[in-house]
């Protein structure tokens, strides 16, 4: 029990971890968290393909436009794109969009792109891309190719980057006259790197409460032991062990929440490193 000369105050203990303990957690949380939010995400969108000739008997498949997607980017070497139904249903809701507000672009006349339907269905996403035609192409292959010949088409169709994939193939009035719109969306899910945890996360913003309220609490307490006369006593003592008891919490506390800060930076490091190498 530290009692007279003894005791140190908060002030005292303030003044000399305001620097070098108080002050970087705080700080270093928010360099976290806007690590998290600088991570950009990808997006690319190459100008929408028109067929240069309608063919007569033209007829589009969901399944052969992937199987035919996956054929290209196999004679190249890299890996077959897996079906995504979340991506599925988001080609869809771009194609149906277009024709039901009768426009052909990446971002609609409300002023959403691939970016804000993908999450509608809840997809999270490091990378995302776009490829759009429209007109009768003869066959899932004709337009697979329609897209090859097209650098930037050919670019989301060949990327290593992407690993899932969705499309929508639908038959509509367009401009008046009755024709196909295909829609293909790639991605590289969030998944396919590891993330830093919520659950730190949350255990670092608890921590920075109740570090807060131990301030609060010993800033009032400081003032009740000056204020106490005389200063001596088991009254006076008693506050004082429970005083000093207060700093030694708080410091725990402070480096507990150091040492889970520097873990959830490590993590953010980590995703951030992953998702640029893909």
């Amino acid at each position: 029990m530290i009692v007279f000369g003894g005791i140190f105050f908060w002030s005292e203990i303030l003044d000399f971890y305001s620097k070098l303990t108080l002050n970087l957690p705080r700080q270093w949380t928010e360099e976290k968290v806007a690590l998290i939010e600088k991570i950009e995400k990808q997006i690319a969108t190459p100008p929408p393909l028109r067929a240069e000739k309608d063919a007569p008997e033209a007829f589009l498949t969901q399944a052969g436009v992937i199987q035919w997607t996956n054929s290209q980017r196999e004679k190249e070497g890299l890996p077959p794109l897996q079906e995504s139904s979340a991506l599925n249903t988001s080609a869809v809701m771009k194609a149906e969009d277009m024709l039901a507000k009768q426009y052909f672009e990446h971002i609609s006349p409300s002023g959403e792109g691939v970016a804000n339907l993908v999450e509608k269905v809840g997809y999270q996403f490091i990378a995302i891309g776009e490829n759009l035609a429209l007109g009768d192409f003869q066959d899932d292959e004709v337009l697979v190719q329609g897209w090859m010949d097209s650098p930037g088409h050919r670019q989301n169709i060949l990327s290593s980057q992407y690993q899932e994939i969705g499309v929508a193939v639908l038959r509509g009035k367009f401009e008046g006259s009755v024709t196909w719109l295909a829609v293909q969306h790639f991605a590289l899910p969030l998944a396919a790197c590891s993330q830093s945890s919520e659950e730190i996360l949350s255990e670092i913003t608890a921590n920075q409460t109740q570090l807060k309220e131990l301030e609060t609490t010993l800033r009032n307490l400081e003032l009740e032991i000056k204020r106490m006369n005389p200063r001596w006593g088991a009254a006076y003592n008693e506050k004082v062990e429970n005083y000093n008891n207060l700093v030694a919490q708080y410091n725990d506390l402070l480096i507990q929440t150091q040492a889970l800060i520097n873990q959830y930076n490590s993590q953010v490091a980590l995703f951030n490193e992953c998702a640029a190498g893909l």
